[in-house]
């Protein structure tokens, strides 16, 4: 799908004028989704992102659950493959099998100019290789392209490192770095594999296959973040070695942070101006898996209305906000959370335990339970610096 680089562009100057108007910052599945709510919620919305093509580039693996769906957006032409089971490797055991892991792996880049797309059929505006260069005290922002613009409400869909979130005071902390490089596969592959290691710090590797190819990549805390390309070569040299990916030069390189350090706080003023964040900036990313693509559209999806109901009257509908969000993930991410900053702790101690690194991922029956984690118990083959 085509998408014009500057789709129902608006007068350079702009401030609330006929209807109230939203700016969203950020055209992910997070912004696209709040753009698109917004919108047909009667309001007048400007969307903008840095990047000059809409999903590209592509950074993240492309993986969601089979049961994810979309209002108004049929995964015909979006999925690259279904995805039947997961199978875990931690250290050098035996791999373990969940086969009732069902996803798909879809093709990011449409699925994210497809949301866009929804979102100017609704009425947003949209500004693409724009990016904000100042958000002002009193909530006005100055964009690149040298517009200044006064909107009612400011939704943040920026990202790790949003500059919206930061004008606010919500800033994420805690990132994982993550890294991957796209390989030709010699067969067809429908499981995601996951490699759990002691010396992949705060995070994991894996192999995620989307048609004839693979992404192969590694996430680690940020801290560790120099290991990252070295970390990866050697997982790709492990798999070439076992004929599973191809040993030649990779088609395709991506990196980006995730956030790691469970939900922020998602409202704030600055001034009069009411200021949501959604997806990444919100910190809706799962701290253990770094899972974030449904959070983020169904965050944005929850903003971009909680902003036209607060602009049409409804005090209440970005404390309702606030608080959906919560129902939604405090429970899942604060258990994340735990797990993840328990085997941080214990890398830090040098306790990395194989059992620990198992029972610290989501296909461990273990993870559902309070099992401590890092008590030195079936250690890994190898001492962990501190």
């Amino acid at each position: 799908m085509s998408l014009p680089q500057n789709a129902a562009v608006e007068p350079r100057s702009i401030s609330g004028q006929a209807r109230p108007l939203v700016l969203v910052v950020g055209l992910g599945p997070a912004g696209a989704s709040a753009a698109a709510a917004a919108a047909a919620g009667g309001c007048r919305v400007i969307a903008v992102d840095r990047r000059r093509s809409v999903g590209e580039p592509l950074q993240c693996a492309e993986l969601v659950s089979a049961a994810f769906s979309v209002d108004g957006v049929g995964w015909d032409g979006l999925t690259a493959q279904p995805i039947r089971c997961m199978i875990s490797a931690v250290e050098q055991q035996a791999p373990r099998t969940n086969a009732q892991f069902y996803g798909r792996m879809i093709c990011r880049p449409e699925f994210d100019r497809t949301l866009v797309a929804r979102a100017v059929a609704q009425g947003a505006h949209i500004r693409l290789g724009v990016s904000v260069s100042r958000v002002g005290a009193d909530g006005s922002v100055c964009l690149s392209n040298g517009e200044r613009i006064e909107a009612r409400v400011l939704i943040g869909a920026d990202g790790p490192r949003s500059v919206v979130g930061s004008a606010i005071g919500t800033v994420n902390r805690e990132l994982v770095a993550a890294r991957q490089i796209t390989l030709p596969l010699p067969a067809p592959y429908h499981a995601t594999d996951i490699f759990l290691r002691a010396a992949y710090p705060g995070g994991y590797g894996w192999l995620f296959p989307i048609g004839r190819c693979a992404h192969v990549g590694v996430g680690l805390d940020f801290a560790h973040r120099h290991r990252l390309k070295v970390s990866v070569h050697e997982l790709q040299a492990q798999l070439a070695a076992q004929g599973r990916v191809s040993a030649a030069a990779s088609l395709a390189l991506t990196g980006g942070l995730i956030p790691a350090g469970g939900r922020l706080r998602c409202i704030g003023r600055l001034r009069s101006v009411m200021v949501l964040l959604a997806g990444d900036a919100a910190g809706l990313t799962n701290p253990v898996t770094g899972a974030g693509i449904e959070a983020a559209v169904r965050s944005g999806a929850l903003a971009g209305g909680a902003a036209a109901h607060w602009l049409a009257g409804r005090a209440d509908a970005v404390d309702d906000y606030e608080s959906e969000l919560s129902d939604l993930y405090d429970g899942a991410y604060g258990r994340a959370l735990r797990r993840r900053r328990a085997l941080l702790d214990a890398h830090a101690r040098g306790r990395v335990a194989a059992e620990d690194l198992w029972r610290g991922w989501i296909a461990s029956p273990g993870y559902w339970s309070e099992a401590p984690i890092g008590d030195g118990q079936g250690r890994c083959g190898r001492e962990m610096a501190a």
